[in-house]
């Protein structure tokens, strides 16, 4: 069982209950979203341990994200709270085939306040692995600087980093910034998880091994290339493949995919797996979350993913 240190920004998520635009639909359901905690709920969900580095605001929203954590076993020692700034929320509707309508209400929030000087403060001994995005650094200059702190400490106390770009274009100031930061925490990672047309954003080719030696000439030793449907990517200075995917009968819901696809990964390199088995486990976790609706409501535990990796 390893222990995992997460960063970043939950949100309330208010999911449409009926077909059409986010600006027609008056019916929704709330439940919880964040690239960051859907990793978290599914690395739980597979039996290793999670502890969640957040702020959420003093208010009804974020006591519910709260509750939630503790009830999906995650460990919520390190939240605090705002007593003026509120927590983030997200809109998404539901559509027949593609990706649904999203809509963000973040700026401002709890979270982009966070004071950088609370990493300092922290002790990381206990933790095998860091876990973040490039989500939390395009929120604010407090969060950009509170992620870079966070980095270089867990590199400095010996723990692994994985890194999923996660790209939010509209969420930077300019795609300059962007690529620049990313790139920036990229350097302290020894796993980087991008989608290849992140990648062609980021580096300028969707060749996944110009994309792989362009990484791995930045220091990263592992990296893992999403290529949706056709599975991923991998290469190592040991080994180079592509895991095939897993065949959908029917996507119902494409957001978390790659979150899911980030829990296989993380949760068996750490159990000592290879890295085809790591990437047959993620394309496997990334099947599952496509076939249910909701961000990660479809995460299995170990004994769902050996049955469904079994079929």
């Amino acid at each position: 069982m390893a222990k995992i240190l997460l960063f970043g920004e939950p949100m309330a998520l208010f999911t449409a209950t009926e077909y059409g635009s986010l600006d027609e639909v008056k019916k929704f359901e709330r439940s919880l979203a964040g690239a960051e905690i859907n990793v978290g709920i599914g690395l739980v969900r597979l039996g290793h341990k999670v502890t969640y580095l957040t702020r959420l605001g003093e208010d009804p929203l974020g006591h519910g994200i709260s509750q939630k954590l503790i009830e999906e076993n995650i460990d919520t020692s390190m939240i605090s709270y705002d007593p003026i700034y509120k927590t983030g929320m997200m809109m998404k509707n539901i559509v027949e085939k593609g990706d649904p309508e999203i809509a963000y209400y973040r700026k401002g929030s709890a979270f982009s306040q966070m004071n950088p000087s609370i990493i300092d403060t922290l002790n990381l001994d206990q933790y095998d692995l860091l876990h973040v995005t490039g989500i939390p650094c395009a929120l604010s200059e407090n969060c950009r600087e509170a992620t870079m702190r966070l980095v270089k400490k867990a590199k400095s106390s010996g723990l692994k980093i994985s890194f999923d770009p996660n790209l939010r274009p509209l969420l930077w100031t300019s795609e300059k910034v962007m690529i620049e930061t990313i790139h920036e925490i990229a350097a302290y990672a020894d796993m980087i998880l991008p989608g290849i047309s992140e990648a062609k954003t980021l580096m300028g080719s969707d060749d996944p091994n110009r994309i792989a030696d362009y990484y791995h000439q930045m220091g990263i030793k592992k990296v893992i290339i999403k290529l949706g449907s056709d599975g991923a990517f991998i290469k190592s200075d040991q080994e180079c493949f592509i895991q095939p995917g897993y065949k959908v009968e029917k996507v119902v819901d494409t957001v978390g995919a790659g979150d899911g696809f980030a829990v296989g990964m993380i949760s068996a390199v750490l159990e000592g797996l290879s890295l085809k088995e790591a990437s047959d486990r993620a394309n496997a976790i990334g099947a599952i979350q496509v076939s249910v609706m909701g961000d990660n409501e479809g995460l299995p535990t170990i004994d769902q993913l050996n049955a469904f990796m079994n079929k």
